[in-house]
């Protein structure tokens, strides 16, 4: 069983913190994984959908990081939720100084809106850490698109706070579909049986990825949107699958 999670700010706000989970009795052994959760970027939905990822990972000898991060209604949105996005990051590099955490092999793992923010977080330079690969796990990867269909009652405006026509330049910021070429490789899943996020927004950001020169792995998988963050569902074992080859790992 892995060891209680520790809570540790990276921030001085209430929502700007990372629960890290370490296999119990021993050093992790298998790299690091950064969970970034979903819910569209809304306050509501906070890091315990990431609890039981971490727990099962760390049973399988991970460290994770189970990332918190201010959402629209309570203080984020864009470009705040993302700023809290890559500060949770940098802040691994403080926390290895104190915890057994090895930084050698950092996956981001992010779930719908969680999987936006980590393919985002993938493509930007100047992390205090080394990023070797990222996991969307049914990734809101297309704003535009996820825009125009109205995706979660109009979650897209209101993370970004206006609409394309009114500010074209904040949208491009933050699209993963511009943030081109990816130089970590990407292992990009969708539920076969999603309803919540269309398929096309991973199938979309991966073939321009590819097209970009990117090492992109696409995959549909077992179950709904949320089996995949269900340990014990044969979506939650094909996560696990690419988790290990993202860290240069097999038979996870």
């Amino acid at each position: 069983m892995s060891a209680p999670p520790r809570r540790i700010a990276y921030g001085p706000g209430p929502e700007q913190y990372a629960e890290l989970t370490l296999p119990s009795g021993g050093s992790p052994s298998r790299g690091t994984v950064v969970i970034i959760h979903g819910g569209y970027w809304r306050a509501p939905y906070t890091a315990e959908l990431g609890r039981p990822l971490a727990r099962d990972l760390a049973d399988r000898g991970f460290a994770c990081w189970n990332l918190e991060y201010r959402r629209a209604g309570n203080g984020g949105g864009w470009p705040v939720t993302f700023s809290d996005i890559r500060a949770g990051i940098d802040a691994l590099a403080d926390a290895a100084g104190s915890f057994d955490i090895d930084l050698s092999t950092i996956t981001l793992l992010g779930h719908s809106a969680g999987g936006h923010l980590a393919v985002l977080a993938a493509a930007q330079a100047g992390s205090r850490v080394a990023v070797s690969g990222v996991v969307s796990q049914s990734g809101v990867l297309n704003l535009a698109e996820a825009h125009e269909l109205g995706l979660s009652d109009g979650a897209v405006q209101n993370f970004l706070g206006c609409s394309p026509e009114e500010d074209p330049q904040r949208y491009r910021e933050a699209d993963p579909m511009f943030a081109l070429p990816l130089h970590v490789p990407a292992w990009v899943l969708h539920g076969e049986d999603d309803t919540t996020v269309p398929f096309t927004q991973s199938a979309g950001w991966a073939e321009a990825a590819a097209a970009a020169g990117g090492r992109v792995h696409l995959r549909r998988i077992p179950g709904d949107h949320f089996a995949m963050i269900t340990p014990g569902t044969p979506a939650w074992d094909a996560v696990v699958r690419a988790v290990g080859e993202a860290a240069g790992i097999t038979g996870t």
